[in-house]
């Protein structure tokens, strides 16, 4: 892996030898950090924060000062491309993202079209390019996006939503529309996603936050089967080494097996799945992430290095494991906290891997 000083991350990932168990945490950038705080203060808005190039380079390498972290993850939202396709996208105050125009037609679906991300999307790909700049190879960009069912629930609920009474409806009683609107979004993630790597990501997510919302047949057809549409179009090689691809459903433990299938390299975990079953049921075909709860990280550092002991003697000896939170750290925790997991990861993990 040349060029990187620090290339843990791709290693464990595609299931090479490492020395210590890579760690790094989904919203690692985020408001549990006083600099993130300044920061959004300084932009004006949230949506400014994001399409500020600069400032999404600052708030990206903000943790990485002050953990040693094994990888930085692109600072943006996971709805720039609805954003982009002209829904409207606006935030609330405390109640999250909103769409002034939602999906609720087939006259709204008729009126899409893909994203083309190099241009509607430019911000993201300046703030990867800058962001690769500033890293000067220290450690490995991991871009992402949301997964196209994840995409579309917000589209159609207009926000977020306890029962994704609306979506559901609309894939039951219309699924060809569905469908449509499906295919629509994944072109326009594998585009998104193929122009990140293209702009220096290294690694790419797709966060699938409400596909374990669905029922056991309908994850397969509308989220498992659009995603692996995604994965099938992206390069899979970039500046000489391999671009890994981390799927993470989130309530997705019991699709493990299907998700294999998806092409992708790593399958993330939620705090809800056992990793030692994990890792029997999927044996070599994948690396795992995560998974400890992040609301673990509002205990003791004494509890959280005990948990962080837990889990990785959860997946035991060997690499294609890569230290993470089960979903996102909250805005509450104490940063001194994180510094405690990440430093437990850090000391425990050696012993894992024989050249630890």
């Amino acid at each position: 892996m040349t060029g990187l000083k620090n290339d843990r991350l791709l290693r464990a990932l595609l299931r090479q030898p490492v020395d210590r168990t890579p760690v790094w945490m989904m919203r690692q950038a985020g408001r549990y950090l006083p600099e993130y705080r300044a920061s959004r203060a300084q932009a004006g808005s949230f949506m400014d924060l994001c399409t500020n190039p600069e400032l999404a380079c600052e708030v990206t390498l903000q943790p990485l000062r002050r953990y040693p972290m094994d990888a930085a993850i692109l600072f943006s939202d996971i709805l720039t491309i609805p954003d982009a396709m002209g829904l409207g996208l606006y935030f609330e105050e405390g109640e999250g993202p909103r769409f002034r125009k939602p999906v609720d037609s087939a006259a709204d679906i008729e009126a899409l079209a893909v994203v083309n991300s190099a241009q509607d999307l430019s911000y993201v790909m300046d703030a990867v390019r800058t962001i690769r700049r500033e890293l000067n190879g220290s450690v490995p960009l991991i871009g992402f996006s949301g997964s196209p069912w994840t995409l579309a629930t917000y589209m159609v609920e207009g926000g977020s939503s306890k029962d994704f009474r609306k979506v559901k409806a609309f894939a039951f009683n219309q699924p060809e529309l569905m469908h449509q609107l499906l295919s629509v979004l994944a072109d326009s993630v594998a585009d998104y996603l193929r122009c990140q790597i293209e702009a220096g990501a290294q690694v790419v997510q797709i966060f699938d936050t409400w596909g374990g919302a669905l029922g056991h047949a309908a994850y397969r057809d509308f989220s498992l089967s659009y995603m692996t549409r995604v994965i099938s179009q992206l390069p899979r090689e970039s500046e000489g080494r391999r671009v890994p691809v981390i799927l993470f459903t989130k309530n997705g433990g019991q699709w493990l097996e299907a998700m294999v299938d998806s092409g992708a390299d790593c399958l993330g975990l939620d705090w809800t799945t056992d990793l030692a079953g994990a890792r029997r049921r999927v044996g070599t075909a994948v690396s795992l992430q995560g998974n400890m709860d992040p609301t673990m990280l509002y205990a003791s550092p004494t509890r959280i290095r005990e948990e962080v002991a837990s889990v990785l003697a959860g997946f035991g000896q060997g690499s294609g494991h890569v230290f993470n939170l089960g979903h996102g750290v909250t805005p509450e925790v104490n940063p001194d906290h994180v510094g405690a997991f990440v430093e437990a990861v850090q000391e425990l993990s050696p012993q894992y891997h024989e050249n630890g």
